[in-house]
């Protein structure tokens, strides 16, 4: 089918209808109204349609009640992993990126629902060659932080970062949609990045006008467009790695203070128009990034009102299972929960499957697996519903299924007779954690319900700040941790094509699953350019990977976050599953 873009929005808008339900806590998000810890279930669809050229344009929609001035803390207990928007991949950077970087397109927010609109762009893209190209303009009067105007040459010079080295860390969808390679590895070997010259796959006959050529036909190229690694980046501001640290800025607000670990300090940017941007507001004089508390401490001071705490949230920590009680029985307390369903995200305990590569170990594994018991000690059921698939129901057209049916609490006998099966029964796992209190609650809880089933796991406790890279690095000694991911997208093209895709690396596929033919599936679904079919075909394929149980899935999550007292327009962005800061203002 030939893609224009009357088609291309239609469907969009039929697909999107049914995506997930947008989280609500103090608010129901920009132009929402005030509300009491509404949860996940409890709220309306989200709807995340293509927006047009005119609900592109800026500015923002103004949030009721809000009023200008004053400054925002924000505690997190671990610093973001990074801030160079070619290497940012997880959700809550993502939504604290908005801050002070935009993209070609972005989510609106609106009572909780999602619209994807143009950022920089003028609208969400115009494709064309059966989606093969797809073009861009951006708007008049887009600045960098220093006045300049942000030009399409800095945009591709932005996308074309992500194929260099180091950059592996990002999403790989640029340098594989670009080049047509299925891995990361075969798409820098076609091309390694700027310093090799210019990228003939993306066009820019103009300073206004940026146009993708594409070698296959990609309809998600609009959602591709708001991923932080399709920030513009300046040549003469890139700092190389130091770009981690501080990257320049075209949001409304400017990085003017980072120590690492210790402290982020973000000012009003003078260069931005709110005339340009229909995604973000600029209500706080200053943001105070915090790092370094416990979560326990630092949810304290924000339920407390104290040291700052009234003017503060989270970007990241969840509330601590250890004022469940004080926020379910303290109504002043409940009114600063900010709860909702964390995107599309699904919690999996991730085995790796290079260490434990014997499918029968693998079920007997999801047999013997505590989920209630480990669901308890996270929180109870107010932390998500139990899951048995490995994409959300979030995702446009979910299908539900649950191949090897097994008591939530586990089924030890189960499990001894799948492992009787196996070839060679593991002496022992080894179960990473990360070394907080809840984390190891969960892990004694699994030592227990797996040891029922004579299966020994090792626990391993391993520091916050470095947890990812331990588990996510090719030679990590782990068989065993928990993980929450979600798709890049309400759509499931991002799931099996990326983290099941055996030629991917570790930091993608985290559970080394390989499976030839899978790939090659995966191959022959990517040809497919009209979205509702690829997604029915991408559900076949989910369950096919499932038959090989690479990994146990464990629950579909609610997050829970608190806002201070003075925190006002805090609502869980329904794409990116956390407190949206680029919204909130203070009351006083």
């Amino acid at each position: 089918m030939r893609w224009t873009r009357p088609s291309l929005a239609v469907v969009a808008t039929a697909l999107l209808a049914t995506s997930c339900s947008a989280g609500a806590g103090s608010t129901t998000g920009a132009g929402g109204a005030a509300g009491s810890g509404v949860s996940a279930k409890e709220t309306s669809p989200l709807t995340a349609v293509l927006g047009t050229e005119q609900e592109s344009a800026g500015p923002a929609p103004a949030v009721p009640g809000a009023r200008a001035g004053g400054t925002v803390n924000v505690y997190n207990s671990v610093e973001f992993r990074h801030l160079d928007p070619q290497k940012v991949y997880a959700g809550a950077t993502y939504n604290a990126s908005l801050l002070w970087g935009r993209q070609l397109t972005q989510y609106q927010v609106v009572d909780g629902k999602a619209k994807l609109v143009g950022d920089l762009a003028t609208d969400t893209g115009t494709p064309a060659d059966g989606g093969r190209t797809w073009t861009y303009r951006l708007k008049q009067g887009v600045a960098w932080e220093d006045g300049k105007p942000i030009t399409a040459q800095e945009v591709k010079y932005g996308i074309e970062r992500t194929f260099g080295k180091g950059y592996e860390v990002g999403p790989p969808y640029w340098p594989q949609w670009l080049t047509g390679e299925a891995s990361y590895e075969a798409a820098r070997a076609k091309y390694a990045g700027p310093q090799a010259g210019d990228l003939d796959a993306i066009e820019t006959p103009d300073e206004r006008t940026i146009v993708f050529h594409f070698p296959q036909p990609q309809a998600d190229v609009p959602y591709m467009a708001a991923q932080s690694s399709s920030s513009p980046v300046r040549k003469d501001k890139d700092t190389g790695t130091d770009y981690d640290r501080q990257p320049f800025a075209t949001g409304p607000y400017r990085i003017v203070e980072h120590v690492q670990n210790t402290r982020m300090v973000l000012e009003r940017n003078p260069a931005w128009k709110p005339e340009t941007d229909p995604i973000r507001s600029q209500y706080p004089e200053k943001f105070v990034f915090t790092y370094g508390k416990e979560a326990l401490n630092l949810n304290q001071e924000i339920l407390s009102g104290r040291d700052g705490g009234a003017n503060a949230t989270t970007a990241s920590d969840t509330l601590s299972a250890e004022l469940y009680q004080t926020t379910d029985t303290d109504p002043k307390a409940k009114e600063l929960v900010v709860s909702g369903r964390q995107g599309a995200f699904v919690t999996q305990l991730m085995v790796n499957n290079e260490r434990v590569p014997d499918v029968e170990v693998r079920k007997a594994l999801h047999l013997a697996y505590p989920r209630q018991q480990a669901r308890q000690v996270e929180g109870g059921a107010r932390t998500g519903e139990l899951a048995t698939t490995l994409s959300s129901p979030a995702l446009i057209d979910y299908q539900k299924y649950d191949l090897y049916p097994v008591k939530p609490e586990g089924d030890p006998e189960a499990a001894k007779a799948e492992l009787a099966k196996a070839k060679q029964a593991p002496g022992s796992l080894t179960y990473a954690y990360r070394n907080t209190p809840t984390g190891q609650r969960v892990a004694q809880v699994l030592v227990e319900g797996f040891g029922k089933a004579g299966i020994t796991v090792v626990p391993k406790p391993v520091d916050p700040k470095a947890f990812l890279d331990e588990v996510h690095r090719a030679d990590s000694p782990y068989d065993l941790f928990e993980e929450t991911s979600s798709v890049d997208w309400p759509t499931p093209s991002t799931l099996i094509p990326f983290s099941f895709d055996g030629r991917a690396g570790s930091d993608i596929n985290s559970a080394r699953y390989r499976n030839p033919e899978v790939d090659k599936e995966i191959d022959r679904i990517n040809q497919i350019g009209e979205p509702r079919a690829k997604a029915k075909e991408l559900y076949a394929l989910e369950q096919t990977v499932m038959k090989d149980v690479p990994v146990l899935p464990f629950a579909y999550p609610t997050v829970n976050q608190l806002r201070g007292s003075n925190v006002g327009g805090a609502f869980i962005h329904p794409i990116y599953g956390t407190v949206s800061l680029a919204w909130l203002y203070l009351k006083s």
